[in-house]
């Protein structure tokens, strides 16, 4: 069975399922990228059976899923409530009480396809960007190994009676969340700050084509 296996450049959770995956496959191409990376010509070239998309920083395109003779599944950093974009900050945005993960197979458009399983856990009071997700990634492998598990030992990938809840949050909407207006309330503010401040990523205020970055 010949995999293709698309995931992010060094991350150590990338590297711990790409690992998995050797110790039951023997043909695994890899291709690991950063944000802006083109999409290496060895997977567009790539034909085979399972086309897995982990962390990848590549929108995979329409003919390279076609390639994949059996499924090109990929595992979402979010729960079917939240496709697209900035998943975890619009979760915090709206003071969510649970967030999840998901996998499910691709299709033409991200994060539309048929979901293959869900995996579910509580969101803190005190959960930030970076807390929730750290927990996410360690959730999201959990399911990996859970459902390349399953596939390995039935032949089959699971069909999960879930479905997206929305269509994907886009670019637009995700910088967006990180605009504050001078008369947003104070509690606006807070939820802003709270979903978006992650290291060198804060919120700004925008007066006359200047932005003014907040600090939490």
């Amino acid at each position: 069975m010949k995999i293709l296996f698309l995931g992010k450049k060094d991350d150590n959770h990338t590297l711990r399922a790409l690992e998995f995956l050797r110790l039951y496959f023997l043909d695994v191409t890899s291709c690991l990228g950063r944000w802006g990376n083109p999409l290496p010509d060895e997977a567009k070239d790539w034909k085979g059976d399972i086309i897995i998309s982990y962390l990848s920083r590549w929108v995979v395109p329409e003919f390279v899923i076609a390639n994949a003779g059996i499924a090109a599944i990929n595992f979402h950093p979010g729960p079917p409530e939240y496709p697209g974009i900035g998943c975890n900050n619009f979760a915090l945005y709206n003071s969510e009480k649970e967030y999840g993960v998901t996998c499910h197979h691709m299709s033409k458009d991200v994060d539309t396809g048929k979901i293959i399983a869900v995996k579910r856990f509580a969101v803190m009071p005190k959960d930030n960007v970076e807390s929730l997700l750290s927990r996410t990634y360690d959730y999201q492998l959990c399911l990996f190994y859970e459902e390349i598990f399953k596939f390995i030992t039935s032949g089959h990938f699971s069909m999960s009676e879930e479905t997206w809840g929305r269509l994907p949050y886009t670019r637009k909407e995700f910088n967006e969340l990180f605009e504050i207006a001078v008369d947003m309330n104070e509690e606006e503010i807070a939820r802003r700050v709270r979903a978006v401040s992650f290291k060198q990523f804060q919120p700004y205020l925008a007066i006359q084509g200047y932005r003014f970055i907040l600090c939490p």
